[in-house]
């Protein structure tokens, strides 16, 4: 596929704020909107104090909500940033080399603004929620800047060899997970891995568990580095600035995509519905089949998105679309700050020793799923007003002033 360059309007201070005309629509667009199924994941497992935060015995519309959950939100939300997090390196550091500056003032830019994103998770995992992705993509992001963003096209060819092998993987899990299905014994409901954080009975307590339970949790986002080198990949190539013109690629990489990852997804998300009932062996081998499919989620998801930005601006410039792509985008545009409020949120509304919200209502999985869209919608509001007001928001502002 052959590069495509667009031009970027000169910038006179590099380390000023990106204008809304050098930012390109579809990454804001998938941040913002791709939030709300990381709302959906995180406030589910607050509600049910452990992983995957679902009724092991659902009834009725419980039973629907279980399987869409486990098909397109589980496992398949943070891939969709870890890919977005390579992308957003490349952006930036195209952004400061077309600013004027130096190769070694671009490392030093990449690494200390990295360096704060391990701060922000540590304080994040601590005071709110031990599932912190932001630590995790700082350590990454500064993996990534000494080995990766320097090298070549044919270098960044390896990780599109990686991921087409890895599709060879998760047909042979396919393969095991029927088997175990084959050859099940009785019947074995779905039961949530505890957190111990989640289930405190108070906020000393969940601190404390929060501290022990951050470190295997950061150890297991380490492992995204190949997630986040797709992304570096698609960034050079520049193609959510121009989805129009990899209209091909997106519509592959959707299909293929999202195929792999509901498809992989579909025998568990049954489990979950209580459609189908299967030993405890099987389940495990039908967990680690949605997990691995589920990494082809974040660039399935994000071709989607593309297409659809490609054919909402075919016509129009993106300050010319509706209210709703507006305000998406805008959260998107402060997504940092868009998902350290849902922590705040959940820890008021879903924790043991605050409302509690889920164990007050008839269903603890429907009170999650209501308290994830009312907090999503809030923030929506919110980083709209904050764009017509100029602000990029508290979190944004603050790693700015702290890095620059």
């Amino acid at each position: 596929m052959t590069q495509l360059i667009t031009s970027q309007p000169p910038v006179t201070d590099h380390r000023g704020p990106v204008t809304s005309a050098e930012r390109a629509l579809a990454p804001d667009l998938i941040r913002g909107a791709m939030l709300l199924l990381i709302g959906l994941a995180n406030a589910a497992n607050f509600a049910f104090a452990g992983q995957p935060g679902l009724n092991g015995s659902p009834h009725g519309l419980e039973r629907i909500l279980n399987f869409l959950k486990i098909t397109l939100v589980d496992a398949r939300a943070y891939p969709v940033f870890a890919v977005m997090f390579g992308y957003g390196l490349v952006q930036l550091a195209r952004r400061q080399r077309n600013s004027g500056a130096t190769p070694s003032g671009v490392r030093k830019i990449l690494l200390k603004r990295n360096a704060w994103l391990i701060a922000f998770g540590l304080a994040h995992a601590t005071l709110l929620y031990f599932g912190d992705f932001l630590g995790a993509y700082g350590i990454v992001g500064i993996i990534c800047t000494l080995v990766l963003l320097n090298r070549g096209d044919r270098f960044h060819k390896i990780v599109l060899w990686i991921w087409g092998a890895q599709i060879v993987y998760v047909v042979v899990a396919a393969g095991l997970a029927a088997l175990a299905v084959i050859n099940s014994g009785p019947g074995h409901s779905m039961t949530n891995s505890p957190n111990p954080s989640l289930a405190a009975t108070n906020y000393g307590s969940s601190l404390l568990h929060r501290l022990q339970e951050y470190p295997a949790h950061t150890a297991f986002v380490l492992g995204f580095t190949v997630i986040v080198w797709l992304g570096i990949w698609a960034a050079r190539k520049q193609i959510l600035e121009n989805p129009l013109a990899h209209k091909v690629l997106l519509t592959r990489v959707a299909v293929v995509g999202m195929g792999i990852t509901v498809l992989g997804g579909l025998p568990l998300a049954l489990v979950a519905a209580g459609w189908l009932h299967v030993d405890e062996a099987a389940i495990s081998k039908l967990s680690f089949l949605h997990d691995l499919s589920g990494q082809y989620g974040g660039p399935g998801y994000i071709a989607l998105f593309a297409l659809l930005v490609g054919k909402l601006t075919t016509s129009r410039r993106p300050a010319e679309l509706g209210l709703p792509v507006q305000a998406i985008s805008a959260l998107g545009q402060r997504s940092m700050s868009g998902y350290l409020f849902q922590s705040v949120s959940w820890m008021v509304l879903l924790a043991p020793f605050t409302l509690n919200l889920g164990q007050r209502f008839g269903s603890t999985g429907w009170t999650a799923f209501g308290a994830a869209v009312l907090v999503w919608t809030i923030s929506v509001i919110a980083a709209y007003q904050m764009k017509k007001h100029s602000y990029r928001g508290p979190a944004e502002t603050l790693l700015r002033k702290l890095v620059y």
